[in-house]
């Protein structure tokens, strides 16, 4: 006996053929970077609309503005006296090399209040609280609860994502004044006491080359570097992959595109100040 022909299926008819996708359609993975930024930038347009969305959630705004400033307020401290002491002597040195030591204190404490106290905080605040953020979100999101309230018709943006990052915002403008006095202390006192200076000359240096709006884009700083450290840690954590091994991989990717983030637009920012306002007594 011979083998049975095997039967051929029928073919569909023409009008039911899917199309082929043309090669230079097909998603590649040079467009993932450009939709990732797409969603943050859109989760950073929808926390804004939901900010000045009834009822704002004070007391989850009041527990996380408490949780930050309590993880944040005395590395923050400790590390601003050492670095306004490099800032101070490094200065010091080559201001004496110059001729021009009496101009000490006025540009060690511009350095300190103008780049190094919003990095500080930005980076504490960042890295500190900005990977608790993401890691709540994260676990939460990988127990399907964000989910759950979707359903119920709760926002987990309006209900979780702005009190923190509001929340980050504030605490990283009160801290940069804490940060930016500490340092201009610890200068102080290392280049009066380790490199003889004079008070009375690091005092009128700092009053005759610094003005009042160094102290706004420093405080102007802070604001955005706490706003874009809360958008990118709230992001990561809304977006795990992979379960519980993707909110820890969530939380490392979150602190580094921030730090990456923050040193741009601090750049982006200085620029546009040393355009905008010209220097004191030019």
């Amino acid at each position: 006996m011979t083998a049975p022909m095997p039967v051929r299926p029928p073919e569909p008819p023409a009008d039911r053929v899917p199309p082929k996708v043309p090669e230079e359609r097909r998603p590649t993975r040079l467009l993932a970077p450009l939709r990732e930024t797409g969603r943050l930038f859109t989760l950073a347009g929808t926390v804004c609309r939901e900010t000045f969305r009834r009822p704002f959630q004070v007391r989850e705004f009041i527990e996380q503005f408490w949780f930050v400033a309590s993880v944040t307020i005395l590395p923050a401290a400790l590390v601003s006296i050492p670095f306004g002491a490099v800032i101070a002597l490094q200065v010091g040195s080559l201001t004496q090399q110059l001729g021009a030591q009496s101009f000490t204190g006025g540009a060690s404490v511009l350095a300190v209040i103008q780049q190094a106290s919003p990095i500080i905080v930005a980076l504490l605040v960042s890295g500190a609280a900005g990977s608790a953020i993401c890691a709540d979100l994260g676990s939460r999101k990988i127990r399907e609860e964000l989910d759950a309230m979707e359903v119920m018709g709760v926002s987990p943006v309006q209900r979780l994502v702005v009190p923190r990052v509001l929340a980050t915002m504030l605490v990283a403008v009160l801290l940069n004044g804490l940060v930016s006095v500490v340092g201009t202390l610890g200068g102080y006192f290392f280049n009066v006491i380790m490199q003889h200076g004079t008070p009375g000359a690091y005092l009128s240096s700092f009053s005759a080359l610094a003005q009042l709006p160094d102290l706004y884009i420093s405080e102007i700083k802070a604001l955005i570097f706490g706003f874009i450290a809360g958008i990118v840690a709230a992001y990561r954590g809304l977006n795990p992959r992979g379960g519980p091994k993707g909110v820890g991989d969530a939380v490392n990717q979150s602190v580094v595109i921030t730090f990456m983030l923050l040193f741009f637009v601090n750049m982006v920012l200085t620029a546009i100040y040393l355009q905008i306002v010209p220097a004191k007594g030019s």
